[in-house]
């Protein structure tokens, strides 16, 4: 029964008419022939062509009784592509043809091919592309459909020179200074064009941005158009106050206040600032973001006060620094230098000052099929660090971590996640080295079934860090739905001072995932062995 009209049909096809039924379950005789004539069009659109429609009564009800009869194939295809592209990619297009001889007709699949071959002439050298013509000739005696199609390539294009619209209060070099993709000269990719307007879009400068070709351009001498390329922006206001709340499974709930300005000086630097209170951790920061440079390396610089209460450590922090950042394919080099003063408060124990000039560089390398929704692919990262007493240091040491994330797809909708982290402070003693460059684990993101930084080394009643961390993970995702996904998990790991003390602690559980746009939420219970407690842990689910 489908509305008020019981319909008696394959189930395939009593799906697809169910939804554009009437709930009058007495049309008449007008209405039926328009329900007959709209059921007739719907199966036209799936390569039903010689349909058998009538209406009879069961049980005093009206009865629609559908025999699609045969469905019609594709008995010839005939695709033209013209104009002056090379002959191997004429080849390829028409090669490429998605509709085959012998498959059946649909409509939304003829539509589909058609748009297909015509985004790839457009996606590459010919931004004028368009499709001519095309004809689809259906027989209904023999049920066969020929396909035809004919496209125009039009000229080839190149880029010419950026045209920008829409600045007021920022330089046209702040442009060129996000541009990798759109060079003067080089031959039309539309993937290029989409790559510099996610680049501004990207920027705290910009509101909204639309990045385009001028198609209208003549061609050359040549028969090639150079295009110039508008760029139209709409810039955001300078500056912007905002304030939060929130709650974390690791350091509590929060309120927080945010300034952003992003035209510092009148130089389009970029300034985040702002104070976030924890109940386990206060913060004030200050970073200014500069613009990329021409080799796309981009600065920044910063400063930071925290104070922390952890595991029986209390903290008192003064940080300052600077960083260098950039990409190349899927790497992302990270060079810093920051120096700290910090004040440790352990319970039960002698209070102690650290001092640390540190030089690091860190790298990271990602080859995943989706960064905010990963299915399959490898993460992976690794840190230098180190300070020396000659350079304005308490203690020499160097830090080495390296951290591996693998996602492996199961089946349709299923996942399995190994992860692992290494951590090694080379030193002589933990003494005098900020608690930034030695290690603590447990809680979300590491250890699940211990709180948070509560697996490291005892100092009187309280957890400090140590020189050698190891964790480990293996989870397992079931999703449900699009939307919704249970886990199972397993963690091991701890930090230690000493490796004849080693004892991993393990914990074990199970979660709720649910995928939002800025990626999964992850809310597990885990029990820890160690701990012989239950802890909620809550995280969004992305690769480090």
């Amino acid at each position: 029964m489908a509305g008020g009209i019981d319909v008696q049909a394959p189930d395939e096809i009593g799906e697809l008419i169910a939804p554009f039924l009437p709930d009058d379950p007495a049309p008449g005789a007008g209405g039926q022939r328009r329900l007959q004539g709209m059921v007739r069009e719907i199966l036209a659109t799936e390569g039903y062509f010689s349909p058998q429609i009538e209406f009879t009564e069961a049980d005093g009800l009206p009865r629609l009784v559908v025999e699609p009869g045969p469905r019609t194939l594709i008995a010839a295809v005939d695709v033209a592509v013209d104009g002056p592209l090379p002959a191997k990619m004429r080849q390829e297009l028409i090669a490429g043809w998605a509709l085959a001889v012998g498959q059946p007709f649909r409509q939304q699949d003829w539509n589909t091919a058609k748009q297909q071959l015509l985004s790839r002439l457009l996606a590459e050298d010919f931004a004028a592309a368009r499709l001519v013509d095309s004809q689809a000739t259906i027989d209904p005696a023999t049920r066969e459909a020929r396909l035809m199609a004919r496209y125009d390539s039009g000229p080839a294009f190149r880029f010419g020179e950026l045209r920008i619209e829409g600045l007021e209060r920022y330089p046209a070099t702040l442009v060129d200074r996000h541009n990798r993709s759109v060079r003067p000269g080089a031959p039309y990719r539309e993937a290029d064009l989409n790559a510099l307007q996610t680049a501004l879009q990207a920027t705290p400068q910009f509101r909204s941005v639309h990045v385009s070709i001028d198609r209208d351009a003549p061609p050359g001498a040549d028969g090639v158009v150079t295009a110039p390329v508008i760029v139209r922006l709409s810039e955001r206001p300078a500056h912007r106050l905002s304030f939060g709340a929130g709650i974390s499974s690791n350091t509590g709930a929060r309120v927080e206040t945010n300034f952003q300005t992003a035209d510092l000086f009148g130089q389009a630097w970029e300034l985040n600032t702002g104070l976030r209170i924890e109940q386990k951790k206060q913060t004030a920061y200050a970073d200014i973001f500069f613009p990329p440079s021409e080799s796309q390396r981009r600065n920044s610089v910063g400063a930071m006060v925290q104070a922390t209460d952890i595991q029986g450590l209390r903290t008192e922090r003064i940080a300052i620094g600077g960083q260098q950042a950039w990409r190349d394919g899927p790497f992302e080099t990270r060079l810093s230098l920051t120096w700290q003063d910090e004040r440790l408060e352990p319970e039960g124990a002698p209070d102690s000052i650290s001092r640390a000039l540190v030089p690091n560089v860190a790298w990271t390398w990602r080859h995943v099929d989706n960064p905010l929704d990963t299915r399959e692919g490898i993460v992976l990262h690794g840190q230098v660090g180190g300070a020396a007493k000659a350079v304005l240091s308490d203690q020499n040491f160097i830090r080495l971590l390296g951290r591996y994330q693998q996602f492996f797809p199961v089946g349709q909708r299923d996942t399995l996640m190994l992860s692992g982290e290494i951590g090694y402070t080379i030193a002589d003693s933990r003494n005098g080295i900020p608690q930034e460059y030695v290690f603590r684990t447990g809680g979300t993101g590491s250890v699940r079934g211990y709180s948070y930084q509560s697996l490291g080394v005892s100092e009187g009643s309280a957890i400090v860090g140590g020189r050698y961390m190891a964790n480990a993970t293996v989870e397992y995702t079931h999703w449900l739905d699009e939307q919704w996904g249970i886990a199972a998990f397993v963690d091991a790991g701890n930090a230690v001072d000493d490796l004849s003390h080693v004892d991993l602690a393990y914990g074990y559980g199970l979660g709720v995932r649910w995928r939002t746009v800025a990626g999964p939420i992850a809310v597990d219970l885990a029990y820890g062995e160690q701990s012989e407690a239950v802890h909620l842990h809550f995280s969004l689910a992305i690769p480090f």
